[in-house]
């Protein structure tokens, strides 16, 4: 038999290490398009000369294209086969991604629990996004719900303990960042790291609707090949899901209307796929500033905040009904480190 199935729950191993194939060359190309599929604005990301202004050699690729790089190519051994990804946590942007760059990935298996009904259960990963030179770019834990092929004997479970969020001691900022020098006009917001209250709110205001030709592009962008995303027959309602990480993308896109200089991602703290996302649904976002902290490097400071990506029609700034559950408008809870002017 030449071909593959995917695995299933019952294939994986505690410890287990696993060499994702077909690393990746990125180049311009993906940033066209990323910005295509998303009203992705911001201007680290879109500017050679404002990104050297801020003390790097050239732009980098966007945060979310190196993120989405390496999850494509964990799929086929981790993913093609899930019912629903279901979260992440302990994310680490470790170096910038420049066009050029070759991109690989390793994951390995620290949780399996099988599901009460038997017929799946959650595998967690850590995986690592390595570059050409075999340095570590992005370091994260996922988890996901895999169906089971059988219904023999499950593993005893084993669920990883893992950090509430990422120490802000702990984040890694680029080599040669420096926002003293902040161009605050051609970033396109005035608002500094210090104009963000802790506990403060923000109504991004926009709405995107996923369009089905949109979300299949993007999928395939990103080289992820899981099935749910594909072949209309994997759900009884007959519907494509939307890959989690295309709404976590046109969230952070919207952001930039009131966080335009919360310019680098550095770290993950925790992520939700709350509800599952189709296309014909629009999307919109909230944020909510949940820490800061100050850094080394000069005139940069890190927010902490909590994306919210939620269905239209769901209120802003509510997420869980007074049994605690998610609303089932929220599509999307993201908590996550970005970089800003001082």
């Amino acid at each position: 038999m030449k071909t593959n199935a995917g695995r299933f729950f019952e294939d994986y191993r505690l410890g287990e290490v696993i060499a994702h194939a077909v690393p990746r060359t990125l180049s311009g190309g993906e940033r066209a398009l990323y910005h295509a599929l998303y009203p992705a604005r911001g201007a680290l990301y879109s500017s050679d000369a404002f990104a050297r202004a801020c003390g790097l050699a050239q732009s980098p690729m966007d945060d979310l294209i190196a993120f989405h790089a390496v999850f494509g190519k964990t799929v086929p051994d981790v993913s093609l086969n899930a019912v629903a990804n279901l979260g992440y946590a302990e994310g680490r942007w470790l170096a910038p991604v420049w066009p050029g760059d070759t991109l690989r990935a390793e994951s390995t298996v620290i949780g399996l629990k099988e599901n009460s009904n038997g017929a799946s259960g959650v595998v967690w990963v850590r995986t690592r996004g390595l570059n050409q030179h075999g340095h570590t770019v992005l370091d994260y834990v996922r988890w996901v719900m895999v169906k089971k092929l059988g219904h023999g004997p499950a593993p005893e479970p084993v669920v990883p303990d893992l950090a509430a969020s990422v120490a802000a001691d702990q984040l890694v900022i680029p080599q040669g960042l420096d926002f003293s020098r902040y161009d605050f006009a051609h970033a396109g917001e005035r608002h500094r790291w210090g104009d963000y209250r802790i506990g403060e709110t923000i109504d991004h205001v926009d709405g995107v609707t996923v369009e089905e030709a949109e979300h299949m592009l993007a999928t395939r962008l990103w080289q992820n090949t899981a099935k749910v995303h594909f072949d209309a027959t994997q759900r009884p309602d007959g519907k494509r899901l939307i890959y989690g990480g295309h709404v976590l993308s046109l969230a952070r896109a919207l952001s930039f209307n009131g966080l335009a200089n919360a310019q680098m991602l550095v770290g993950l703290n925790a992520g939700t796929h709350a509800n599952p996302c189709f296309a014909g649904d629009t999307v919109r976002a909230w944020s909510q500033v949940l820490d800061r902290a100050e850094t080394a490097a000069p005139g940069v400071g890190a927010l902490r905040l909590r994306l919210v990506a939620v269905r239209d029609g769901t209120p802003p700034f509510e997420l869980r009904d007074a049994a605690g559950k998610y609303l089932p408008g929220v599509l999307l809870d993201l908590d996550y480190w970005a970089l800003a002017p001082l």
